[in-house]
């Protein structure tokens, strides 16, 4: 159980000799591989803050090179932190050891040692710390009764499938009872069905536990259902902190927009018009007036009518049997989920994604579409994202 602070924190990799020669003039920061060079070095994460409350569940997520797993090992202390303070329980721990920070952290590669069983391994972090024998059994049988593995504890991680062996390796950090647990991508080498069981397991086991919990995923799913807030990061900058309903209904902008939600938001070239002091969004002869929340947001920050990007989600988009202000679809790919249908469509010189349920209110079919068929497309005002030019959100 810890409280935890990230006051402007940032890591710079130093340029190497050669680097420093390559660079043919010093002054304004380059832009390479999406992260910021400049002339102390590549900076992989700047101006991170963030304050965690105690027992808070909290997710890194973000594409790949983004610097969600460089952030984790700085609180972990296996990077130096570059700039900014970390404080853990209000104790400055920037010059820390990692094993004084009573921290563990979970690896993607579990990092089991094969030659020791499962009680060996789970026991390991006990007897470098020298606790009594049946403090180790006490701890070990716990853990391994809540993470369900008993049964596996006198096997060698050879024997085990990867969702056992990531229970072992889970099971290994919290027999220590740290203050903070620390999972790097822990589900990212599991096949889909185990992911999913595994996520359901990790909740569970956050209900047991008296952890704070920090866990980086590139999965957006495991964001959403996991973290009580998420932190959506790209280039080594926080692009915005919320939680998974909130980064869902009100993205900051376009990035988070596109990142957050599966499928991802269509986004049309449209206009923001405000006729009369009512805020409505026109694109490809449809033109919808906003919800009375957005317009009030919108007029809060006296935004002008405006050519925007608009988004409007694939479950948002709705069919309309009748042409007129509508915005007309053809369709491309048609693929049955199941419950839903997902039509590619081509709309307002885009590719669209809409997503529509195979039974209606009375629990007959829909009509099956086929490629080449067009579609009537509709949305209502409460559903709509503006972005201005620069991708940012209108309302914020």
């Amino acid at each position: 159980m810890a409280t935890l602070q990230l006051k402007n924190i940032k890591k710079v990799y130093p340029h190497s000799g050669d680097q420093k020669k390559a660079k043919k003039k010093a002054g304004d920061p380059e832009k390479k591989a999406n992260l910021q060079v400049t002339d102390e070095g590549v900076v992989a994460v700047q101006e991170f803050s963030l304050d965690i409350a105690d027992k808070e569940f909290i997710v890194l997520v973000g594409p790949s090179g983004c610097g969600k797993s460089t952030t984790l090992r700085m609180v972990a202390g296996l990077e130096e932190i570059s700039g900014g303070e970390l404080y853990i329980d209000g104790k400055l721990m920037n010059d820390v050891e990692p094993k004084n920070r009573d921290i563990a952290m979970v690896f993607q590669s579990y990092a089991l040692y094969p030659h020791m069983t499962v009680y060996e391994n789970m026991a390991f972090p006990l007897k470098l710390r020298k606790a009594p024998k049946e403090e180790i059994d006490r701890r070990v049988k716990e853990a391994a009764e809540i993470l369900d593995i008993t049964q596996y504890l006198d096997r060698k991680p050879k024997a085990l499938s990867g969702g056992q062996r990531q229970r072992v390796a889970i099971g290994r950090a919290i027999v220590r009872e740290p203050k903070v647990l620390l999972m790097d991508e822990p589900l990212s080498n599991l096949d889909a069905k185990l992911r999913n069981q595994m996520r359901a397991e990790i909740i569970k086991l956050r209900q047991k536990i008296n952890t704070t919990f920090i866990y980086v995923t590139h999965d957006q799913t495991e964001a959403m259902t996991l973290g009580d807030r998420i932190v959506i990061m790209k280039d080594g900058f926080i692009q915005q902190i919320g939680t998974p309903q909130e980064v869902f209904d009100h993205p900051a902008n376009l990035f988070v927009a596109g990142f957050i939600g599966m499928p991802q938001m269509n986004f049309f070239p449209a206009k923001l018009l405000n006729e009369g002091g009512k805020y409505a969004v026109s694109v490809g002869g449809c033109t919808v007036e906003l919800s009375p929340e957005k317009q009030a947001k919108l007029a809060a920050h006296s935004v002008a009518a405006q050519d925007i990007t608009l988004g409007v989600r694939p479950s948002h988009m709705v069919l309309s049997k009748e042409a007129g202000n509508t915005l007309d679809a053809t369709v491309e790919v048609s693929e049955m989920m199941g419950s839903e249908v997902h039509f590619h469509a081509s709309a307002a010189g885009r590719d669209v994604v809409v997503i529509v349920p195979t039974m209606n209110e009375k629990g007959e079919h829909i009509d099956s579409f086929h490629a080449g068929d067009k579609l009537n497309l509709t949305f209502s005002g409460n559903v709509c994202h503006v972005f201005d030019k620069d991708g940012k959100n209108l309302e914020f």
